[in-house]
């Protein structure tokens, strides 16, 4: 029956149209982690979040082997469960072909629960245990896109919660379909020249503090205006947007800084006369990097940096971007950020990644060279598309395993499932900005906000692992039932 009901709905849906999404294999992608690749938008517009709902249709390159129609009935259905993420307009449902072969992506929840829809696709910012579609069905995997901080959601930086899908792509190196850099477009984008000192020490002798802040989201895990307040007793800081604001932005349309990305040419000329800018995180999460590490280093100031634990891994070279956690207190990171500002050979030091030769770092060069996905390139699938044609390909693949065990189970086992493991997230228990736990009061607007938010999502996660174990416990002691039936019925003929 549910076949027959999914198939009346696609049927419904009318023709659907073709999307190309295996953008990695294009021919153009040979050069992408060079030099030549990127060139900045006449807007600067590098640093809006990579948009999920980018170009489709990029066409399909020559590893893509699947160029047969077959009937959309035959295929696997994709279905994503955050529909607002669906990468295919106008309609519901759309034929996607990958290198391994073709897919149903869908939004459409009546196909939830067909046999031919294999996979679940989730955003992990909209994914809520009460919200879980439950019974999960036994043949279906559940994949998670989860690019953000926990800041959106602790419930999957918790054992329980990551362990709750099979496949996963966020900013770790060790997920399934790995996004560390996704707010690097390539190397050409480190490679701007950085303004010349005397105009940045003319820019000191206007009143002008050495130091940056820019942040207008003030509430956040990784506590870091509590670090920013403690610093700016001991070397002065221009901050701007909304958090310990004290200085205000040159013009009125460049005030609204709720996000801090946007990249305007005049913001951009503005914040590059500043020769170090304070680049902290929301979340401290390994691998989590974002415009705020990327975009100081491409308009030539040096980070002051507190996020990944594994940024180092990534730089350009070795003496590239200050680490706060690198200093025993803000006193002692005042004390050495005011000796680069008075030493232009050791402060010229950190920008020498932008030289010829500069950039040192094989496995950077190497991750942007390889990565499947482009950021604002048109040659290369967005990471979402990417993603989805990851999916697929991982279905398609499964369904042969299947096949094959059902054909001759003696010699090919089933399928193992894959099951998502926590360094997929690895973000820790939220820790103050400055200062210890015991010395914040209980009252403390952080305390209580990320703490609590914390360790609520453990047991929000921990629940729903046990509704689902409960849930397959039932369908089996089902099952059973009805197979008993069965037999005995025939017994009694």
């Amino acid at each position: 029956m549910a076949a027959s009901r999914t198939g009346l709905v696609l049927a419904a849906l009318g023709v659907l149209s073709v999307s190309v999404t295996s953008g990695s294999r294009a021919a153009a992608g040979a050069e992408r982690g060079g030099e030549a690749e990127w060139a900045e938008p006449w807007d600067g517009a590098v640093f809006r979040p990579p948009s999920a709902l980018g170009a489709v249709g990029v066409a399909r390159g020559p590893g893509s082997p699947w160029s047969g129609r077959e009937e959309a009935e035959d295929l696997p259905v994709l279905l994503w469960w955050s529909p607002g993420l669906f990468p295919h307009f106008p309609g519901d449902s759309e034929l996607i072909e990958c290198p391994r072969g073709a897919c149903v992506a869908s939004r459409d929840r009546r196909v939830w629960g067909d046999a031919r829809t294999r996979a679940l696709l989730f955003y992990g910012t909209d994914f809520r245990a009460s919200e879980a579609p439950l019974p999960r069905l036994a043949h279906q995997s559940w994949a998670l896109l989860h690019e953000e901080s926990p800041l959106n959601n602790f419930l999957l930086s918790h054992d329980p919660g990551i362990r709750l899908f099979n496949l996963t792509s966020t900013f770790s190196r060790h997920s399934d379909y790995p996004l560390p850099l996704q707010w690097l477009p390539g190397v050409a984008y480190l490679r701007r020249e950085a303004p010349a000192l005397q105009e940045r020490a003319e820019w000191r002798r206007r009143g002008y503090a050495p130091l940056l802040y820019l942040q207008s989201h003030c509430d956040v895990p990784a506590d870091r205006d509590r670090y920013v307040l403690e610093l700016m007793r001991y070397i002065p800081v221009d901050s701007y947007g909304r958090c310990l604001q004290n200085r205000e932005l040159p013009a009125t349309r460049l005030q609204d800084t709720t996000t801090a990305t946007t990249e305007d040419p005049e913001l951009l000329s503005f914040l590059s006369r500043y020769k170090f800018h304070l680049a902290l995180e929301n979340a401290i999460c390994d691998d989590y990097m974002t415009e705020k590490l990327w975009r100081p280093m491409h308009l030539g100031a040096v980070p002051v940096y507190r996020g990944s634990p594994s940024v180092r891994d990534w730089m350009p070279n070795n003496h590239s971007i200050i680490l706060i956690d690198d200093f025993e207190s803000p006193q002692k990171l005042a004390e050495f950020i005011d000796f680069l500002d008075k030493n232009d050979e050791e402060y010229m030091k950190y920008l020498a990644y932008k030289q010829p030769g500069g950039i040192t770092n094989q496995f950077l060069l190497d991750s942007l060279k390889h990565r499947e996905w482009g950021v604002n390139d048109p040659l290369l699938p967005n990471y979402l598309n990417g993603f989805e044609c990851f999916v697929c390909d991982h279905e398609l693949a499964r369904l042969d395993t299947e096949k094959a065990h059902a054909a001759s189970p003696g010699d090919v086992p089933a399928p193992e499932p894959h099951i998502a493991q926590p360094s997929h997230m690895d973000c820790p228990v939220p820790t103050p900005g400055f200062g210890s736990v015991e010395e914040i009061p209980d009252n403390d607007s952080w305390k209580e906000m990320w703490l609590q938010d914390y360790w609520q999502n453990l047991d929000q996660a921990e629940a729903l692992t046990t509704m689902i174990h409960n849930n397959e416990t039932q369908q089996r002691k089902f099952w059973h039932y009805l197979h008993e039936n069965f037999v005995r019925r025939n017994q009694n003929l």
